[in-house]
């Protein structure tokens, strides 16, 4: 039976208990108070007054209607709430499901100041696309305690997923499709599908999403490095090097540079598929960069523990990078624009499921955590380390996600009408993560013993403190399927721009000589045909340009021939008279 109707029953068999009007207006109502208000574009003190689930009011001295709860934020930053734009909750991969669902995953994005995550939709059981949107979007409305949208993976390409493509997007508010080029014989998709699938998103006006890495050559590794005998989880990245990473990266942005259309790279995890999406923009193609929490505070070292829980806790694609370095060039990257925003990959797995793999680095489930740590480790190793600054931090935790997906100012934004997605910002509390206090639904955490600093002090969501003193008070099923449009400004403005760019067609005489007929003997074509002979020194057609009025050589015509020959060539003297005293001749001045 539907909700709504069991809902309806209860009601006609209860009677209905009125909340005083005081009581109502506390819980709709809230005025922070003191704090210096941080978009992306710039920082302010206001106050800030919420009620009915949206910001009413930002400003000084706000004259609000009474009984609202007032948070003081003196001395700490009101931004908007984090956007997660990839996690994988209650989705089943590689022979097993994710340990956290939307219950669990959206509670613990809320303990991070994550008011929105944007989920995958993936389906590998010949269900269609439409059944699987469906089946995702049932499951987080029963159970996800903050707002959420979805990306839908696409493995293959024909005129009934190009349909099915057309109804999300026109339809069910879906604007973004990811494709796999790994994981070869299981979600890996052929160039020729991916051009066509670029294409089609191009024409909905919705981004095509890759997960860029080799998957052929991977495989040929994988085979290789198990030959060797290494099957632990370090043949997991020796198995997936950098370079594999770059090509995929390069090839997708090269795809979508000759098609015309956006693409947005997942997880970039090296300094060389970053370096790729740099020069990429440089070339004028419109590219996303995403790295992930995981990427920019660790790193692939891990592999080599030798306690093998540790490092198959590690194991996510592409993988963590050994060299150390990579960490803090990937954020100055993201600090300086060149990778525009942050996810952080959520797929987790319990040690028992990453056990899958025990005796083969192939079969542990790939994923790691990051939705509850993601804003604070990317304020410890961005805005702490003096790489970015308070509004970079929030473009590239909020709005930049909100701009390409087509919700901003909804999203990720603080100004009259956006939606009460909130946080308060305590710059200064320190934060030691451990997967004995964090909220995931997991028994591992590849940031366990990392203390930071910057972390929210409230959160608040649609209107309602779900954080508040370190203590959580979420609702399951209070979260709103959030629609994404199509055609996003951010992206889709210079794409269609270019469109009205065409090459110039050269005018020139047809061509009216011999062809060449395939279907007869070419030798004696050829023998019929004259070449020819090159110019030669003294040949009177030496020089193709006339004589001047004046009767001298052209000084425009060529002085040389592709023989070596000059124009005023003379014939070589036999021997040479050399006059010099005896002892020879002295140039020198003494």
């Amino acid at each position: 039976m539907p909700v709504s109707n069991l809902t309806e029953e209860k009601s006609s068999a209860l009677p209905v208990k009125k909340i005083p009007v005081h009581i109502k207006s506390a819980q709709n109502r809230i005025l922070i108070k003191g704090g210096r208000v941080v978009n992306h574009d710039r920082i302010f003190h206001a106050d800030v007054f919420i009620e009915d689930g949206l910001i009413k009011d930002v400003g000084e001295n706000l004259i609000i209607p009474g009984g609202a709860k007032v948070i003081e934020a003196k001395g700490k930053y009101v931004i908007p709430g984090g956007i997660d734009t990839n996690t994988s909750l209650e989705l089943e991969f590689m022979g097993t499901r994710t340990a956290d669902d939307f219950y669990t995953g959206t509670k613990a994005a809320l303990a991070g100041g994550t008011t929105m995550v944007m989920n995958f939709v993936l389906e590998t059981k010949k269900k269609s696309l439409l059944d699987a949107f469906e089946a995702s979007k049932s499951q987080a409305e029963k159970k996800a305690c903050c707002d959420y949208a979805f990306h839908v993976c696409v493995l293959n390409y024909d005129d009934e997923i190009g349909k099915e493509m057309e109804t999300l997007v026109g339809q069910k508010g879906v604007n973004s499709f990811k494709m796999f080029m790994a994981y070869k014989d299981y979600l890996m998709i052929n160039d020729a599908d991916l051009i066509k699938i670029f294409k089609k998103c191009k024409e909905l006006g919705a981004i095509p999403m890759v997960h860029a890495e080799n998957g052929d050559v991977i495989d040929e590794c994988q085979q290789k490095i198990k030959n060797l005998g290494i099957t632990g989880p370090e043949g997991h990245l020796l198995s997936r090097p950098e370079s594999l990473e770059a090509e995929a990266t390069n090839r997708a942005i090269t795809i979508a540079h000759e098609v015309n259309s956006p693409v947005y790279i997942v997880h970039v995890m090296s300094k060389s598929a970053a370096n790729a999406v740099s020069e990429g923009k440089r070339k004028g193609t419109v590219v996303i960069g995403e790295p992930i929490a995981a990427g920019l505070a660790t790193d692939g070292t891990h592999y080599y523990n030798k306690c093998w829980r540790h490092s198959a806790g590690h194991v996510m694609s592409p993988p963590l990078r050994d060299d150390i370095s990579t960490p803090g060039y990937l954020m100055d990257l993201l600090a300086s624009g060149d990778l525009e925003l942050t996810g952080t990959d959520h797929c987790v797995f319990n040690t028992n499921q990453k056990a899958l793999g025990k005796d083969d680095f192939s079969k542990i489930p790939n994923g790691v955590n990051g939705v509850e740590d993601r804003m604070t480790v990317i304020w410890d190793r961005g805005v702490k380390a003096g790489k970015m600054d308070p509004c970079r931090f929030v473009a590239v935790t909020s709005t930049n996600a909100a701009k390409v997906f087509n919700i901003y100012p909804q999203k990720g934004y603080i100004g009259k009408g956006s939606d009460a997605d909130v946080v308060v910002w305590d710059p200064e509390q320190s934060k030691t993560i451990s997967v004995k206090t964090h909220n995931q639904a997991v028994d591992f955490n590849i940031f366990e013993g990392m203390t930071c600093q910057g972390a929210p002090m409230v959160v608040i969501s649609n209107g309602k403190i779900v954080l508040e003193d370190g203590n959580l008070h979420v609702s399951q099923g209070a979260g709103r399927f959030v629609e994404t449009p199509a055609f996003s400004d951010y992206l889709f403005e210079r794409i269609k721009k270019r469109d009205s760019f065409h090459p110039l067609k050269v005018e020139r005489e047809a061509y009216t000589g011999l062809v060449v007929d395939p279907t007869k003997d070419l030798e004696s074509q050829m023998a019929n045909s004259k070449i020819g002979e090159p110019p030669v020194a003294g040949h009177a057609n030496f020089h193709h340009r006339p004589l001047t009025k004046s009767g001298a050589r052209n000084l425009q015509d060529s002085s040389f021939s592709l023989g070596g020959e000059q124009w005023d060539d003379q014939p070589l003297k036999t021997s040479t008279r050399v006059k010099n005293p005896p002892g020879g001749k002295s140039s020198g001045i003494f």
